[in-house]
């Protein structure tokens, strides 16, 4: 059971110069449905990636995505939460990940943590779904992202960005956390440009990242949103 403790280490909110939902969102992500992202993959990435698959190998079930996953103990968590899926941890840090033992989970061994630019590895799974019939990725979590929250920088946020399509195209079951609920207000405008609706609510319970749980320690709210999809892909 997970009890508050004061916490006496101040994590500072986050502060932005943007109060309400971006006025140009609607414009960035309807620019983007169309885009094609043609960047060439990064080698570490596609090493990264055929570590996945070789995890993977005959397996036919749930694959559940942990994107930006940072030390990786959302991913374990994950795993112990969904006992019959696989989780795929990524996260583009070598030294955060170089902390996930410290995390690990004690007995879940369905998930597997990998170091990858996302930008490069949502695009690569989606072209593994052609040759990997058998997965089903059934599901993906954002657990506090970058939020980017000068209003200058919009369309760096995952929602306006070039990425939002191909990560729906891995799959519309979403759930994306944050401490600053104003992020979530525009991923939730975002989908709703695809004709996809989420819901927000406060977050309760046990922490599942090491920032979720400084931030409650410290008196902030954390929110949730998730697409209701149940586990449509």
């Amino acid at each position: 059971m997970w009890v508050y403790v004061p916490n006496m280490h101040k994590v500072n909110p986050v502060t932005s110069n943007q109060s309400s939902v971006h006025e140009d969102l609607s414009f960035y992500v309807e620019r983007y449905k169309t885009a094609n992202f043609k960047r060439p993959y990064a080698q570490h990435t596609l090493d990264a990636f055929k570590q996945v698959e070789d995890w993977l190998n005959n397996w036919s079930g749930d694959v559940i995505l942990d994107a930006c996953c940072g030390v990786g103990e959302s991913t374990a968590k994950l795993a112990e939460l969904y006992p019959n899926s696989r989780i795929i941890g990524v996260d583009k840090s070598a030294h955060r990940l170089s902390k996930h033992d410290h995390y690990a989970a004690e007995t879940a061994t369905n998930y597997f943590v990998v170091q990858g630019d996302l930008l490069d590895f949502w695009r690569l799974l989606l072209e593994a779904q052609k040759s990997h019939p058998a997965w089903k990725i059934s599901r993906q979590f954002l657990f506090y992202p970058n939020p980017y929250p000068k209003k200058s920088q919009l369309n760096k946020r995952w929602h306006a960005g070039v990425m939002l399509p191909y990560i729906l195209q891995v799959s519309k079951n979403i759930e994306v956390r944050s401490n600053w609920r104003l992020y979530l207000e525009e991923f939730k405008a975002a989908l709703a440009l695809y004709d996809i609706s989420m819901e927000i609510q406060e977050v309760q319970g046990e922490p599942i990242t090491p920032f979720e749980r400084k931030y409650l320690l410290d008196g902030q709210r954390c929110w949730r949103a998730f697409t209701l999809l149940a586990t449509e892909n």
